[in-house]
């Protein structure tokens, strides 16, 4: 999967996700996956900076 499908791939699954969720949940949705992203950037520049 080249990245234009990819970012495509990821505005279908946003769109989907908010035309079956109340504005509740779609907030906690974000929320927590904004904290997944951060958390997975983390982790990843630790390991660059300390190693596995």
């Amino acid at each position: 999967m080249n990245a234009c499908e990819w970012t495509a791939s990821i505005t279908a699954l946003a769109n989907a996700l908010a035309c079956r969720l109340t504005e509740e949940e779609l907030n906690l949705v974000a929320a927590t996956l904004t904290q997944l992203g951060d958390t997975l950037i983390t982790i990843a520049a630790r390991k660059n900076l300390c190693g596995s």
